[in-house]
C-alpha cells in the first residue's frame, strides 16, 4: 500500500504531508527538507512578516526544492502589500493565505497558474472558500498550535467539511503520530498539514531551547490565549487566539489582560530576546506529548508514514 492520495500524487508528492507554514519556524531549510523527503515544503510568514524577510528565505531555498509552497496571514498582507507581490513572483506550487475574508488573492494566483489553499475552522468558512475558487482547504481543528479559530476538533471538522465541499481537504490539528495521520487519511483527508511535529525538527528555524520545551511538554500543557498578541500589539482578531505552552506569563496575565502594562510588555520583550521561555511564547498543538525528540524532517516523515501505512494495512 503506497501512502498517497489523488491530491498528493497530483501535486507531485511521494507522501501526503505538508509542513504548516509556521512563522518563525518554517523557513527555507525546513521547506527544502520536507520537499526532499517527498512532502510539500512550505515557507511561512507570520505576524511580523515583511516582503524583505520572505525574499531572504526564498533566496535560501535550493532550486531543486520543488514543489514548494508559501503561507501568509491575510491581515499581514493587507499591512504589507509587497508581501503578496513577492510571494506571487516566486511562483510557488501552492500559495496559502489564511484568516481573511477578501478572496482577490485567489484570482491573482490563478492568473499565474498557482494553486491556492486556505485554513477553515467550520463548514460555513469551507463553503465560502470553495465558492471563491480555493483549490484545497485546510480543516484546522482547535487542537492545532499557534493561531486559529478554535471552533471544532479536527476529526469532527474534517468530517463535516469533507461532506460539504468537493475540493480536496487537508487535515490539521493534533497530528503528530502515525496513528493520527492514519486516522485523518482513513476519514478521507487528501493529506495532513503538520506543525508542531516539524517545529521540533533539526531544520526548523526554532531555537534549541524551544525544541527542548516541545520535547519535554505533555499533551496537556497547552492553552489558548491572546496575552502575547495583546502585549506585542499584533492585530489578531479576538476570535483567533493562539495555542501555546502554558508558562509564567500566561498564568499571570491570561484573563487579566487589562494588567498588561509597560512593565509586563518590557519583561516579555526582554524574555524573547533572552530566549527565556518561562515568559516568552512557545506555540504548540495538543499533539505535543507525542513529540519526544528532535530529528531531521526526513526521519519524521518516514516514521509517520511507516506507522500510518502499517495501521491502514491492518484496518484494510
Amino acid at each position: 500500500m503506497a501512502l498517497s492520495t489523488p491530491w498528493s500524487t497530483g501535486m507531485g508528492l511521494s507522501v501526503p504531508i505538508v509542513n504548516a507554514p509556521m512563522g518563525g519556524a518554517a523557513g527555507a531549510a525546513l521547506a527544502a527538507a520536507v520537499t526532499q523527503a517527498g512532502g510539500l515544503g512550505m515557507i511561512g510568514m507570520g505576524s511580523s512578516a515583511t516582503a524583505a524577510q520572505l525574499a531572504e528565505e526564498l533566496a535560501r531555498l535550493p532550486e531543486s526544492a520543488r514543489p514548494f509552497g508559501i503561507g501568509l496571514v491575510h491581515w499581514v498582507t493587507e499591512r504589507e502589500p509587497e508581501l503578496l507581490e513577492t510571494a506571487l513572483a516566486a511562483r510557488p506550487d501552492l500559495l496559502a493565505v489564511s484568516f481573511g475574508t477578501d478572496w482577490g488573492w485567489v484570482r491573482r494566483a490563478h492568473e499565474q497558474g498557482i494553486r491556492t489553499a486556505t485554513q477553515v475552522a467550520d463548514v460555513t468558512a469551507a463553503r465560502r472558500a470553495a465558492d471563491a475558487g480555493v483549490d484545497v482547504l485546510v480543516a484546522r481543528g482547535a487542537e492545532g498550535g499557534g493561531h486559529g479559530e478554535p471552533r471544532m476538533g479536527t476529526l469532527p471538522l474534517l468530517a463535516e467539511v469533507l461532506d460539504a465541499v468537493e475540493v480536496p481537504v487537508l487535515a490539521a490539528g493534533g497530528i503528530t503520530s502515525g496513528r493520527t495521520l492514519a486516522a485523518v487519511l482513513a476519514a478521507g483527508a487528501a493529506g495532513a498539514w503538520l506543525g508542531t511535529v516539524f517545529t521540533a525538527c533539526t531544520e526548523a528555524a526554532t531555537p534549541a531551547e524551544v525544541r527542548d520545551q516541545l520535547i519535554e511538554a505533555p499533551g496537556s500543557a497547552t492553552v489558548l490565549t491572546r496575552v502575547f498578541d495583546l502585549a506585542l500589539r499584533y492585530d489578531w482578531p479576538a476570535t483567533i487566539p493562539e495555542r501555546v505552552l502554558r508558562n509564567e506569563f500566561v498564568d499571570r496575565y491570561d484573563g487579566c489582560e487589562d494588567d498588561l502594562g509597560p512593565d509586563a510588555v518590557a519583561a516579555l520583550a526582554a524574555a524573547i530576546a533572552a530566549r527565556d521561555y518561562r515568559i516568552a511564547p512557545v506555540n504548540a498543538g495538543q499533539g505535543v506529548g507525542l513529540v519526544r525528540e528532535s530529528r531531521p524532517a526526513a526521519e519524521v516523515i518516514d516514521q509517520l508514514c511507516r506507522d500510518a501505512e502499517k495501521l491502514l494495512r491492518a484496518w484494510a
